[in-house]
């Protein structure tokens, strides 16, 4: 949520920002809504003023007859502070639903475009593979081993899951292993998460009310199953006042993730790069602001880490205003080598949310003065069926093995060869 008072103060420049996001900001609306609340404000505090005059007037009266009479008023005072009480709880609720419509504003380095085609590469890092045969996509090379079966998760749910099998299904395991101990050795904490979320929480990070349709509702309860770990982990400090010395506050955490991918429909149709339910490997870090720029690079870099541990071709692109996320204000997407399509895919999406979801969580960071609202920044590090998919395709042999990259062998009891013999 943004601060009102920024909108207040800078409307028309607020307006032109987010216009770059595709969206159009109704200033009119808000003036209205802003000068309904502020009217009603008035109201309520001066009919308070009264109403505490006459109490003590009441309490002082000697002569009965007046007394009576403001007995009589501070009653019919009472009765309308009541009612612009009841109406100011309304116009702010309104006021509240409209703010929560407004997404978080952008960057300035964050470059101008309507779509992806417009993100900016920043670098590109390892080797594309070249191969002397005909490339087999990852769907292939999983249903080859016996691994990859979308049949049988159909038959169990429907389509848009999977069925991992065998020494596939050993291979996601390790690489969400490998990936959680490569972050704790980097100084962030493990921690475990529901993966049911009530609706303040998605309140919180910005899912809700916009993205809705994109999530899984339990029918019979107001909860919903976690789109990603970001939504769990950074509500633990909703409504809780932080010390600075604390921060950074650095989590990670391996969940499965679930959505309804609303509107994609005809995206990615083939093999697990989307998918309703998925595993990642999430960082998240509650960081001061004057950090939190620099923290947005370390996380990067971290979630870099594993695509350089892993040899595997990628490259680092800054997202422009038309396709950075409803409440980010900056991010960075990492997208590997994907040998079968001949371009690179997403396989971690890291962003600054500065203060945007602290303002809706209500987290503070403890001031001398005044407190004043935390940064979050997260970033998957990284999504493990997109990393698994990279490798079978980057690693992929003219016989239809697998070589495992050096840093998952012993993660895969000294394994270093996925064969059709095995």
């Amino acid at each position: 949520m943004l601060d009102i008072n920024l909108l207040r103060n800078n409307l028309e420049e607020i307006k032109k920002n987010l216009q770059k996001k595709g969206f159009e900001f109704d200033a009119k609306a808000f003036e209205n809504l802003d000068l309904k609340r502020k009217k009603l404000q008035v109201d309520t505090e001066s009919l308070q003023e009264k109403s505490n005059i006459l109490a003590k007037e009441v309490s002082q009266e000697k002569n009965q007859t007046l007394k009576d009479k403001k007995i009589k008023d501070a009653k019919k005072i009472s009765s309308d502070l009541k009612e612009v009480k009841a109406k100011l709880d309304a116009a702010l609720v309104e006021l509240n639903n409209f703010l929560l419509e407004i997404p978080n504003v952008l960057a300035v380095e964050v470059p101008d475009g309507n779509s992806e085609e417009n993100n900016q590469v920043i670098y590109e890092k390892g080797t594309i593979p070249e191969f002397s045969f005909k490339v087999r996509d990852h769907q292939e090379l999983g249903e080859l081993f016996n691994g990859i079966n979308f049949e049988e998760s159909v038959t169990i749910a429907k389509s848009r899951f999977v069925v991992l099998r065998k020494e596939i299904a050993k291979l996601h395991r390790a690489l969400s292993q490998y990936m959680l101990d490569v972050h704790v050795e980097n100084g962030y904490e493990e921690i475990y998460v529901p993966y049911l979320v009530n609706k303040n929480s998605l309140l919180g990070t910005g899912q809700l009310p916009k993205f809705e349709e994109d999530l899984f509702k339990i029918s019979n309860e107001e909860m919903y199953l976690i789109p990603t770990a970001e939504v769990p982990i950074s509500n633990i400090y909703r409504n809780k006042i932080l010390n600075s010395e604390e921060l950074p506050i650095n989590f990670v955490a391996h969940t499965p993730c679930f959505r309804s991918e609303a509107g994609s429909y005809g995206k990615d149709t083939k093999g697990i790069i989307r998918q309703h339910q998925f595993d990642k490997v999430e960082l998240v870090k509650f960081v001061h602001p004057e950090d939190s720029d620099n923290e947005l690079d370390k996380l990067t870099n971290d979630a870099e880490s594993i695509l350089n541990n892993l040899n595997l071709p990628y490259r680092k692109v800054i997202l422009c205003s038309g396709d950075t996320g409803f409440a980010s204000s900056k991010t960075f997407d990492l997208e590997a080598w994907f040998p079968s399509q001949k371009t690179y895919r997403e396989i971690s999406s890291c962003s600054n949310f500065r203060d945007f979801q602290c303002r809706r969580m209500k987290i503070r960071i403890k001031q001398s003065k005044e407190n004043i609202f935390c940064h979050t920044i997260n970033g998957s590090g990284l999504a493990v069926g997109r990393t698994l998919a990279a490798i079978l395709e980057n690693y992929q042999t003219e016989e239809g093995s697998v070589i495992i990259p050096d840093v998952l062998v012993d993660y895969m009891g000294g394994t270093k060869e996925l064969n059709l013999s095995r």
